[in-house]
């Protein structure tokens, strides 16, 4: 039957194919008294044999894809399941006390993973993870439910989760996955930005997506509008069909623009870039003409691993991205961990309110060794391109002059040991506290740039978390207290001849746009799926007349009067 949800339009297009429920299945089940123990025990090995042959299959798949270490992961699963230290015990507890394999697998598995844990030896604990990881998968089996693995999925499907992580959504195939829709969510949560990176329709916060839509529905995604459509009349899949052929051919439009600069309809030249976040986006980019890298998110590089990556790693990642954007510039936050995005081989512990707590910057000039590293690995990297180094969650001019004296030493030592670095690297800061948008005058006497994350300040000014759908109505970028903050910042670049740019997802937001044109706004960074329709709208617009609108808007009091008067100024173009 025919249903459907509403949520966030996250990122555009239309998808349409079936679901893949990315969701943690239901393995509970009741200690039962078997009859027949021998039928009991060749159930058990039927799982155990599919078990095997499965993560065969995932071993393979991840050598192929992800290289010989990740696929050693799968290797240590697969000796866990030939182990007849685990096996016999439960085989035998089967027989003797005549009870299902269910109950026999989970009791032994989680004698052995107590047993393990309690060692003080990193490697056993490891040993316990690997058999808490296979017994899962088994008993999956003997319950007949699949626990999902996208890096498997081999046809085209949309994904439904109640959310995706980052090292989620790392792990998905473009070639397979047509769209994504969650339960929780927004505009700006990380799986909205990763499905913008991977140019791939999603509609978030829809609440209830996991609960309605099954395996294999037909589903329609419009990330266009916010809407999922589950099993669609003929009618309404015919007529979404149309809509998608008409999205594709403006898309065609837009690329035309792909080559050249963005400019206003009065000649007013302003810089579009790309945010990404590994050096495979590096073909998104080009391919929508990018004119720079306005955001490279570092922390993808130390997710979904066991460890930190190395100096020599980092150095690659960062030489691919700068050769390849070509003397463009490319602008590389440092680590920015915490608050969603957690490393759980650091051992960090719990806070309160991860958002304010111990991250980026803070975490950085804390552990130093983790900072040094990956400031060495950028300063080698420097001389096959056009970096700029970015400090994120800046809150006090010490934190920056700290920061700098840091990449300074470290620039110092490599020079001594005779490796070639950069003569001149441009240092800026993210804006995305309140206090430094307050304080741009100052900042901006020290800094060489400033781009303004408004994804934070604008949670941290209206003091609302933008992942709580509860006050999402509260994450307002045209709020006029936000334009101000913006203003602000802006105006302090100018006053002492520096630059300003936003990497936060209102630079790419086609209402804040005109406002940001007129506030003076030099480069604008975003998904690189949204710079063909930036650039489009630009070339429209004429500078002068933006800046008496934006003039106009910070005047205002409501965030609806804004959008009002952004309507009302810019019309149908």
């Amino acid at each position: 039957m025919s249903s459907f949800l509403l949520g966030i339009a996250a990122s555009n297009g239309i998808a349409i194919a079936k679901a893949y429920r990315l969701v943690e299945p239901d393995l509970s089940f009741d200690k039962q008294t078997m009859d027949n123990p021998g039928e009991e025990v060749s159930r058990f090995q039927a799982a155990l044999s599919t078990s095997k042959s499965e993560l065969e299959q995932i071993r393979d798949r991840a050598g192929q894809e992800l290289g010989a270490d990740k696929a050693a992961i799968f290797d240590a699963h697969l000796l866990v399941l030939s182990d007849p230290e685990l096996i016999a015990p439960i085989e035998d507890k089967i027989k003797t006390e005549n009870v299902n394999a269910e109950l026999a697998l989970k009791e032994t598995a989680d004698m052995f993973i107590g047993m393990f844990e309690s060692m003080d030896n990193e490697y056993m604990k490891e040993r316990a993870a690997d058999i808490r990881d296979v017994t899962k998968r088994v008993l999956s089996h003997l319950l007949g439910v699949q626990i999902p693995n996208p890096s498997m999925i081999a046809e085209e499907v949309i994904i439904v989760a109640e959310d995706l992580t980052p090292s989620d959504t790392a792990q998905l195939n473009r070639m397979y996955v047509k769209g994504f829709t969650t339960d929780i969510g927004g505009r700006t949560s990380h799986s909205a930005i990763m499905a913008r990176s991977m140019e791939i329709p999603a509609v978030v916060g829809t609440k209830t997506a996991t609960e309605e839509i099954n395996n294999g529905d037909m589903v329609i995604v419009d990330g266009l509008k916010g809407e999922v459509h589950i099993n669609p009349t003929p009618e309404l899949l015919e007529e979404y069909k149309r809509i998608q052929a008409d999205y594709e051919k403006q898309k065609s439009e837009w690329a035309k623009l792909v080559n050249e600069k963005t400019v206003s309809a009065d000649g007013h030249h302003v810089e579009l870039a790309a945010n990404i976040g590994t050096p495979k986006d590096l073909k998104g980019v080009k391919a929508n003409g990018g004119e720079g890298i306005g955001l490279y998110r570092t922390e993808f590089l130390y997710m979904d691993r066991d460890v930190l990556p190395t100096e020599e790693e980092q150095f690659e990642a960062y030489k691919a991205v700068l050769e390849g954007m070509e003397g463009k510039p490319v602008v590389v936050r440092t680590l920015d961990i915490g608050g969603d995005k957690e490393l759980p081989y650091l051992n960090l512990p719990k806070e309160m309110n991860p958002f304010l707590g111990f991250r980026a910057i803070r975490l950085c000039l804390e552990e130093q060794d983790i900072f040094r590293t990956q400031l060495r690995a950028l300063l080698r990297a420097s001389v096959y391109g056009n970096l700029k180094v970015m400090f994120p969650m800046i809150a006090t001019l010490v934190e920056f002059r700290e920061a700098k004296a840091i990449l300074e030493e470290e620039k110092q030592n490599l020079v001594a040991e005779g490796v070639k670095v950069a003569d001149h690297i441009e240092l800026g800061i993210m804006v995305e506290i309140p206090s430094t948008a307050v304080l741009a005058d100052q900042f901006a006497k020290e800094v060489d740039f400033f781009s303004i994350g408004t994804n934070d300040l604008i949670q941290y000014t209206m003091a609302a978390d933008r992942m709580n759908e509860r006050v999402s109505y509260l994450y307002q970028p045209y709020n006029p207290s936000i334009l101000r903050l913006v203003k602000m910042v802006i105006d302090a670049a100018h006053k002492e001849g520096k630059w300003a740019g936003m990497c936060g997802e209102m630079a790419g937001d086609e209402t804040a746009i005109p406002i940001l044109l007129g506030l003076g706004l030099d480069e604008f960074s975003m998904s690189a799926t949204s710079i063909l329709k930036a650039r489009s709208l630009i070339r429209k617009l004429t500078s002068s007349e933006m800046k008496q609108l934006a003039n106009e808007v910070l005047e205002m009091s409501t965030t609806e009067e804004v959008v009002e008067a952004v309507n009302k100024a810019v019309g149908d173009l």
